[in-house]
C-alpha cells in the first residue's frame, strides 16, 4: 500500500468518527491549544525559568481563542519565539483552522468532498455552500492584506515617529496588527498601549482593524459588491453594520461622559485625545482587548457598561466574540414585534424563520448562565468583588481580552475555569452543544399545542 493510499484511509477514518462538522471543529481547535501549550514549555520560548504549565496553558488557550488574556507580561517573561508562537496561534485561530485546511486543499489541487465543506462551512459560519475553496481563499487574501496594510502603518509610525530600528518596528507592526485585526488582546508593552494614547496614528490605525476584522468576512465581502447600494444589503449586513456604528458611539459617548474627569484613565487628556481615548475604548468591547487607559482605574459604571458592550461583541462569522450583533438585533425585533402583537418578525422586507429566532434566545440564554454560573464560582474561590470578577468572566467568554488587572492573581482552578470559558466562547454554546452530541435528531409527528401563561 503506497503512502498517499495509507493517508487517505487514515483520514477516511478520521471523519468516520465525527457524527456533526463542529465535532472535528471543536476538536481541532483543542489540538491546537495543546500543541501551542508543548511549544509556549520550551526552554526556548521564555527569557528565563521554563513556563509553568498553567500559565502556558491559559496563554496558548487565550491566543487561539484570540482573546488575550495575559498571566504574564508577554513581552517580559516570552522570547521572541514565545511572542512568535502566541501570534501564530492568533492568526490561525482568528482565520479559523477549517478555513486554513480548504486553502490547503486547494493548494495541493485535491477535490473538496462534501464533508470538508460542511466542516468549513461549520467555522466560518456561512449562509451558503457556493464554493467553500473560493471563499476561503478570499478570506485568507482579505485578512493578510489588510494585516499588511495595518502593520505597514504601525511600523512606519514606530520608526519615524519613536526612533525604533527597522526590524523592530516591523516587528512591532506585524504582531500588534495580527493582535488587533483577530481581536487578540496581546501587547508587547507591559501597560498595553497606554504610552500610545495620544497618538492617533497608532490608536486610530489599531481601532480601524478591530472595526474592519469585527465585520464578519461575509458582510465585508456584501459590501465590496453593494457599497453605495445598502437597499440591496442582507438582512445579516444590515444588521451588523447599523448595530456595530450604533454601539461604537453610544459606547464612545458613554465612556466619554462616564471617564471625563477620572484623573486614573481620560482625566489628564486634552479634550481631543479624550475623545479618540473613548472612541478606542468603546472600540476594544467589541472583543479586541487592546488598551490605551488602564482599564483597572475606571469608575464600576464603566466596567458595568463595558459587561454589556462586550456580551454582545461584534459581526457573525468574524474574529470577534460575543453572542453578536446579528443575535442581539434577532432579539430586540422579536421583542418589538411581541410589544406590537405580531404574528412574525420581520425584519425590512423579510421575515425572520422561527429556527433562527430560537438559535437566537439559545445563544444568549446559555451564554448568560455560563456567565453567572462562572461567576458564582470565582467569587467563592477568590477575594474579588463582583463588578471585577463579572468584567473578567464576560471578558474570557467573549474572548475580549481587557482586564481590570486581577487575571494574574486568580489561583490555577480559576485560570482553568476562565480557560475553559475562553475556549466554550471561541467554538460557540452552540457549537459545543452539537459537537457532544452523539447524533441529531427529527421529530416525525406533531404534538397537540396548549397555551401556557407567561409573566
Amino acid at each position: 500500500m503506497t503512502g498517499l493510499s495509507r493517508r487517505s484511509r487514515w483520514t477516511s477514518v478520521l471523519l468516520s468518527r465525527f457524527q456533526h462538522p463542529a465535532q472535528l471543529v471543536v476538536t481541532s481547535f483543542g489540538l491546537l491549544v495543546v500543541v501551542g501549550t508543548v511549544l509556549l514549555l520550551q526552554p526556548i520560548a521564555t527569557t528565563g525559568r521554563p513556563a509553568d504549565v498553567v500559565d502556558a496553558l491559559f496563554t496558548a488557550t487565550s491566543a487561539v481563542t484570540v482573546t488575550g488574556l495575559a498571566v504574564v507580561d508577554t513581552q517580559a517573561h516570552w522570547s521572541v519565539f514565545g511572542e512568535l508562537v502566541i501570534a501564530g496561534l492568533a492568526q490561525v485561530g482568528g482565520l479559523g483552522i477549517m478555513t486554513f485546511a480548504t486553502l490547503f486543499a486547494v493548494l495541493v489541487g485535491r477535490r473538496v468532498g462534501l464533508r470538508f465543506r460542511l466542516m468549513a462551512q461549520a467555522e466560518t459560519s456561512m449562509l451558503s455552500m457556493a464554493d467553500v475553496r473560493v471563499i476561503a481563499r478570499r478570506v485568507v487574501v482579505f485578512s493578510l492584506t489588510c494585516e499588511v496594510v495595518f502593520a505597514a502603518v504601525l511600523a512606519a509610525r514606530w520608526m519615524i515617529g519613536y526612533g525604533e530600528p527597522f526590524l523592530r518596528a516591523v516587528y512591532y507592526g506585524v504582531f500588534h496588527s495580527i493582535m488587533a485585526f483577530n481581536h487578540a488582546g496581546f501587547a508587547l508593552w507591559p501597560d498595553g498601549l497606554n504610552r500610545f494614547v495620544a497618538d492617533p496614528w497608532i490608536s486610530v490605525t489599531i481601532t480601524l482593524a478591530v472595526v474592519v476584522g469585527g465585520l464578519g468576512f461575509p458582510v465585508v465581502f456584501e459590501l465590496r459588491r453593494n457599497w453605495l447600494r445598502p437597499r440591496r444589503w442582507s438582512i445579516m449586513t444590515r444588521l451588523t453594520v447599523w448595530i456595530s456604528l450604533a454601539l461604537l458611539a453610544v459606547g464612545t459617548l458613554f465612556l466619554l461622559v462616564a471617564e471625563w474627569d477620572n484623573a486614573g484613565t481620560f482625566g489628564p487628556l486634552s479634550e481631543g485625545d479624550k475623545l479618540m481615548a473613548a472612541l478606542f475604548a468603546s472600540s476594544m468591547t467589541r472583543s479586541a482587548g487592546l488598551n490605551t487607559v488602564d482599564v483597572g482605574q475606571m469608575h464600576s459604571s464603566s466596567w458595568l457598561f463595558s459587561d454589556l458592550l462586550m456580551f454582545i461583541g461584534g459581526g457573525s462569522a468574524s474574529t470577534a466574540g460575543g453572542i453578536k450583533v446579528t443575535t442581539f438585533g434577532v432579539l430586540a425585533y422579536v421583542i418589538w414585534a411581541e410589544l406590537r402583537g405580531e404574528p412574525h418578525v420581520n425584519i425590512g422586507n423579510r421575515r425572520v424563520s422561527g429556527a433562527v429566532q430560537r438559535q437566537a434566545i439559545a445563544i444568549t440564554l446559555i451564554s448568560g448562565m455560563l456567565v453567572a454560573a462562572s461567576t458564582y464560582v470565582l467569587l467563592v474561590i477568590s477575594p474579588f468583588g463582583l463588578d471585577r470578577v463579572l468584567f473578567e468572566v464576560i471578558s474570557a467568554f467573549t474572548t475580549t481580552g481587557l482586564s481590570t488587572g486581577i487575571t494574574s492573581q486568580f489561583s490555577p482552578v480559576g485560570l482553568i475555569l476562565l480557560s475553559l470559558l475562553m475556549f466554550v466562547g471561541r467554538t460557540g454554546p452552540l457549537t459545543l452543544g452539537w459537537a457532544l452530541a452523539l447524533r441529531e435528531r427529527s421529530r416525525r409527528y406533531e404534538l397537540p399545542e396548549e397555551r401556557v401563561i407567561v409573566g
